[in-house]
């Protein structure tokens, strides 16, 4: 007898309901723990199908399946979202709601590539999320920011940036040349590297290269310039001193910009910096490399993974320096930022806003392909096909790299829409008290150095704190030792050619005093521990 579908509909609803009991329970069981055990993590590794077992790739049904990922692989997965504790790179955490919001997301499986008012609400969704964004951020107008779109994370963002630079720096000296030849001669048709191609459209502008100048970039910055064929080597440090690495010279950026003009420049603004979270420019820096960039038809693109959100701390003395150090930002051509890192929002959720729309629809069209074209809106149906905003809509695979892409912004809109400024700036607030109560343990402590600078005011510390053990022989084990308590997971890094360990705070599960005593007790038994051994060995060699 055939299934009807209402039974196989039944059936569906009744093992998804199931399966989310279940998932709960195994989250549940897991605790706060930042890292599985390792038995736990042997027995997962264990038993994974391998090519040559008799049963391997028969199928086992949803059922066997499911108990195989929620007994065996879920306990052996770290606890990065279930910890205000795991405090290693710069993860996040998953806001219930917004976990919520993501299992809409898979249960419907939206491919929000085209613009379909008339068919569905995501696009129109995926637009009011981001303009939620532009002015959580303080970014201005809404208008300002008529290219938008959620792309996979910073590296992504990353790569839409530096390849809107490089398609309007081209421009920019194409243009320059033009004007220079057409007192002898017709102007000639623009030539872009859409079009033409990077080789075509350098040789038509007259240039010879195309550099990014910044101060301690992320590794995502260097890659994209590999990836969009300007090359490692055209990223250029231009620290303002070995003491401020990070601090970005403006000086040095005029003189790059001035030195050449067959060199084109995109000027990228980290904020903040990866292993001390410091910023490169402030509310006075920002001005000006705004007027340069004007002035030598350069790009100015800021990398705001994280640092951004410093935007969003509520407007208090606490978080005055924060907010001086972020000022200014609105004046990029371009932003990176990611929701999935201080936001709260489920892995993957980039985030890439630019001020015309123009250079990133010719750098990211998707030509000849009119199946993707979003439809004219049906003269019947006015309601449906109006959307509250000014600011138009594009189809996002004319916006961004992916064809194919993930609602992703349901969880950036239900977290906005659940805590909106207030709530936000508060979550934001607690992860910096921790991280400041950390930074002065270390910083008084006579066994940890608090790095870059020991006498650094702690209001210049936003979410991340770098630190090194005094003792020689603990530090080269530091990031282990810590991270195999499972009390707290710590990144492991090198600053002035040595091991440190790195702490980043950017979880809501942030519990500010009962986070912090287990952060201090871990590190001040390890430091007894080493202290000990230590006093031991000097004893044993004195006799």
């Amino acid at each position: 007898m055939a299934t009807s579908d209402s039974s196989v509909d039944a059936d569906a609803d009744a093992f998804l309901a199931q399966a989310h009991q279940r998932l709960r329970q195994a989250v549940a069981a897991r605790g706060d723990s930042t890292e599985p055990a390792p038995a736990v993590l042997a027995r997962a590794l264990s038993a994974l199908p391998r090519a040559g077992q008799p049963e391997f790739l028969e199928g086992r049904g949803p059922k066997a399946a499911l108990s195989h990922i929620l007994d065996t692989i879920v306990p052996a997965l770290n606890g990065q979202a279930l910890s205000g504790r795991y405090l290693g790179f710069v993860t996040g955490g998953i806001l219930p709601v917004a976990e919520a919001a993501d299992n809409i997301v898979s249960a419907l499986d939206q491919n929000l590539g085209v613009h379909l008012p008339a068919h569905s609400a995501g696009t129109a969704v995926e637009h009011a999320a981001l303009g939620m964004l532009v002015a959580l951020l303080d970014l201005g107008d809404d208008a300002a920011w008529p290219g938008r779109t959620f792309t996979t994370g910073a590296t992504a963002s990353n790569i839409l940036g530096l390849a809107c630079g490089r398609e309007a720096v081209i421009a920019a000296r194409f243009k320059s040349a033009a004007a220079a030849a057409s007192s002898t001669m017709p102007a000639p048709a623009p030539v872009t590297v859409a079009e033409a191609g990077l080789l075509a459209a350098c040789q038509a502008a007259g240039v010879r290269e195309i550099q990014v100048l910044t101060s301690m970039a992320h590794s995502s910055l260097v890659k994209a310039a590999s990836v969009l064929g300007l090359g490692h080597a055209a990223v250029k440090e231009l620290p303002a001193s070995a003491d401020e690495p990070w601090r970005l010279d403006l000086d040095a950026v005029e003189r790059e910009l001035a030195r050449d003009p067959a060199v084109a420049s995109i000027i990228a603004v980290s904020a903040g910096e990866v292993n001390t979270g410091r910023f490169a420019t402030n509310a006075l820096d920002m001005p000006k490399l705004r007027s340069l960039a004007n002035r030598y038809g350069a790009w100015l693109h800021v990398d705001g993974a994280f640092g951004i959100f410093a935007r969003a701390l509520p407007q208090t003395d606490e978080f005055l320096s924060l907010r001086a150090n972020t000022a200014g930002l609105e004046l990029a051509d371009s932003i990176t930022a990611d929701g999935h890192k201080l936001l709260n929002v489920p892995y993957d959720a980039g985030i890439f806003l630019c001020r015309d729309a123009a250079i990133q629809t010719q750098v990211f069209s998707n030509p000849n392909a009119a199946y993707l074209a979003t439809p004219p809106p049906a003269p019947t149906n006015k309601t449906a096909t109006t959307t509250p905003t000014t600011t138009p809509i594009h189809s996002p695979l004319n916006m961004g790299l992916e064809n194919s892409r993930r609602f992703r912004a349901l969880p950036v809109y239900a977290t906005l829409l659940s805590a909106g400024r207030a709530g936000t700036a508060e979550m934001l607030a607690r992860m910096v008290r921790l991280a400041r109560a950390v930074a002065g343990f270390v910083r008084d402590s006579p066994d940890y150095e608090w790095l870059p600078d020991p006498n650094a005011p702690l209001e210049s510390t936003h979410i991340i704190v770098l630190f090194r053990a005094r003792n020689a022989a603990l530090n080269e084990v530091l990031v282990d030792r810590v991270n195999a308590t499972r009390a707290l997971f710590v990144s492991g890094t090198s600053w002035a050619g040595r091991k440190a360990a790195r702490i980043a705070v950017s979880s809501w599960r942030v519990d500010v005093d009962a986070d912090f005593a287990v952060i201090k007790r871990v590190l001040t038994t390890l430091a007894a521990e080493a202290n000990a051994a230590a006093a031991v060995g000097e004893a044993v060699s004195a006799s």
